[in-house]
């Protein structure tokens, strides 16, 4: 059984940075992709990040538009791990964050493409 699992969330000032992880134990991470997303209140789960190791020490990676050039994400293959480090956080990036392992090795923005989620992590932008 697959279990993500995250942390890093937090409550933070506008312009201040969190980086997030994500260990996924049971999943080769050089075999599947990894996805972040978030989600508040109300409204659907949002794509936020993608990764996928292309090998050596390199990794494939999507963004959505609304955090392209401020979230990172990257990957530790060795552990299983992902992260995503975020930078200049805005109050709008507050959300719950989930790390997802993808069905498959291809770079995906569609939640229907993930089997296995995390509990989430809260993350709070105050302005």
């Amino acid at each position: 059984q697959v279990q993500p699992v995250e942390s890093g969330g937090g409550l933070v000032q506008a312009g201040s940075s969190l980086r997030l992880s994500c260990a996924a134990s049971g999943r080769t991470f050089s075999s599947y992709a990894m996805g972040w997303f978030r989600q508040v209140p109300e409204k659907e789960r949002e794509f936020v990040a993608a990764i996928r190791w292309r090998g050596g020490s390199g990794y494939y990676t999507d963004y959505a538009d609304s955090v392209k050039g401020r979230f990172t994400a990257s990957g530790d293959n060795a552990r299983n791990t992902m992260y995503l480090q975020m930078n200049s956080l805005k109050p709008e990036d507050t959300a719950v964050y989930y790390c997802a392992v993808a069905k498959g090795p291809s770079l995906t923005r569609s939640v229907y493409d993930y089997n296995y989620w995390g509990q989430g992590t809260q993350v709070t932008v105050s302005s």
